[in-house]
């Protein structure tokens, strides 16, 4: 095999044994490169698009992203189905893209993983019944991209930023879907304690499927728990009046082999952020969606979660209530501080900026992982000065969203915006202030400190870029599919730099823009 998408990529580079540290076999990934190389024909082929194409590519490309499908049966379902609409039998070969130059193998690689992140918004906007026309073409735009040899790096670099423009409009698009169907969410506190009786974990995004499960769930004696990147759906109105939503389940993906062991519940996961189940809990384990695991009962397209039920029915949960505490032993989290819950409150937070209480914001936030250098997000964050604000999303806050950093003018000093997808939130929130004072968003005291794992994070990031955002910080490392030459670009242009030590960075942020000298971060990457 060969795969470099994800943060955790075997020594840096990439993953090339038997199977990938994510635990996808190799003979999986292959599978998945000829799902990838068929999108990439399929585009080239300039088909006759309907909505039942659109979907076919979205999943497809769904299915590729790092934690979602570990079955190569079912992977190779996929491709035979995009292979239908194909008049060839030979599809693109994924080694002509590994193979390239670097620069431009770079260049493809960060549009290709950038679209698999799109299709991860796509697909749950979908599941609420919203798409969008000309995000549904861009991946045929970019796919075909991808597949032509003859397609230069200044032709490439301009659909790199406009993979960023496409993934912000997804993103409203999926903010637009949650809010039209859940309503919008509001500051809430939410308990980690599990009750006693039985009880479901819901894992992953969708919160279509939690939605379906607690409707199903009612009047069974069953309470429902979120883990993860579900933790937000305590704050939609239209999930958090169903009285079976009780509380957080443990922290962030990355755990949960060590978290669920023994536990007595069932789990459902509805997209990525699956690890191989281990044996001490793999037979309470249920995919549905984009998620499947080898072994692990799916709920398929008709979300009869009644196996669910039952199976936390006859486990029983605990005898009395339980506690799981947060990464720093807090017993309970705050989150719905989208933008709709800041912007209403946005003349305290300019007020508050006014008069000096609150000197800088800093946005925290993208995915978990298990490397130990992630701890420089926790120490990020308890070395914040008092008078700044923590905005956060994803499930890298985990490391800190526990922690009790008391308040400015009434607000905690930490605000949970929600899920990746919620960068939109971030975004739209960061535009506002910038607007009232006046300048863009370069020119306030806030300051980019991402932590990345997966493809969605490199679509969010490309956002960021095509909105010209920088001088933002990534960690907690480089990516390995990107090319020093590449750095160099990203570093001139837009100020990115690696993450160093939380005290030197927090000094830096707020002394201002001035950043890394040039050429640091190319230096740095060779070592």
């Amino acid at each position: 095999m060969f795969c470099f998408q994800c943060q955790q990529t075997a020594g840096g580079k990439a993953c090339t044994g038997k199977a990938g540290l994510c635990g996808k076999p190799a003979a999986t990934a292959a599978l998945q490169d000829q799902l990838t190389g068929a999108l990439i024909t399929l585009a080239q082929a300039n088909p006759a698009r309907d909505p039942a194409l659109d979907r076919k590519v979205i999943e497809g490309l769904f299915a590729t992203v790092t934690n979602v499908n570990f079955s190569g049966d079912e992977v190779n379902k996929i491709t035979e189905r995009v292979r239908a609409d194909l008049a060839v039998e030979s599809t693109y070969a994924m080694d002509d893209l590994w193979k390239a130059s670097e620069d431009v193998r770079t260049i493809k690689s960060l549009i290709l993983f950038g679209i698999r992140g799109i299709a991860a918004y796509a697909c749950h906007a979908l599941a609420l019944g919203y798409s969008d026309d000309e995000v549904s073409g861009f991946f045929y735009e970019a796919l075909a991209a991808i597949g032509d040899k003859q397609a230069g790096q200044d032709k490439l670099l301009a659909l790199l930023l406009e993979t960023g423009k496409v993934n912000y409009k997804c993103m409203e698009l999926l903010d637009q879907a949650n809010t039209s169907a859940y309503g919008t969410p509001l500051p809430t506190k939410v308990t980690q304690t599990i009750e006693a009786g039985p009880f479901i974990v819901v894992s992953g995004h969708d919160l279509h499927d939690l939605k379906l499960l607690l409707e199903q769930a009612e009047g069974k004696g069953v309470n429902i728990y979120t883990h993860g990147e579900m933790l937000p759906a305590h704050a939609y109105p239209e999930l958090k009046k169903h009285a079976r939503l009780k509380g957080n389940f443990g922290t962030a993906w990355q755990n949960q082999q060590k978290e669920f062991a023994d536990v007595p519940a069932a789990f459902l996961f509805t997209s990525n952020c699956l690890m191989p189940p281990r044996v001490n809990y793999a037979d309470r384990v249920f995919t549905t969606s984009a998620a499947e695991y080898p072994g692990v009962a799916h709920i398929g397209k008709d979300k009869d979660f009644s196996a669910v039920i039952e199976k936390a029915i006859a486990l029983g949960g605990y005898a009395k209530p339980h506690t799981v505490t947060g990464i720093n032993g807090g017993k309970s989290v705050m989150t719905g501080f989208g933008h709709g819950a800041v912007l209403s409150v946005a003349d305290t937070l300019i007020e508050a900026v006014k008069a000096g209480a609150i000197k800088h914001f800093f946005l925290i936030g993208g995915c978990d992982g298990a490397d130990p250098r992630r701890s420089y997000f926790t120490d990020f964050v308890k070395q914040a000065p008092k008078d700044t604000v923590i905005l956060t999303l994803g499930c890298g806050k985990y490391r800190f969203n526990d922690l009790d950093l008391g308040e400015i003018s009434g607000l905690p000093r930490i605000l949970d915006m929600g899920q990746c997808n919620d960068s939109y939130s971030a975004i739209k929130v960061a535009l506002a202030l910038a607007n009232a004072f006046g300048c863009s968003v370069n020119g306030l005291p806030l300051s980019f400190i991402l932590s990345w794992y997966e493809q969605k994070a490199v679509s969010v990031l490309l956002s960021l870029l095509y909105l010209g955002i920088k001088n933002i910080r990534l960690g907690p490392t480089l990516p390995a599919f990107v090319s020093p030459g590449v750095l160099s670009f990203l570093a001139e242009n837009f100020g990115i730099a690696l993450t160093t030590t939380a005290g030197a960075d927090i000094s830096n942020c707020i002394a201002g823009p001035a950043g890394p000298p040039p050429g640091w971060l190319y230096k740095h990457h060779q070592g």
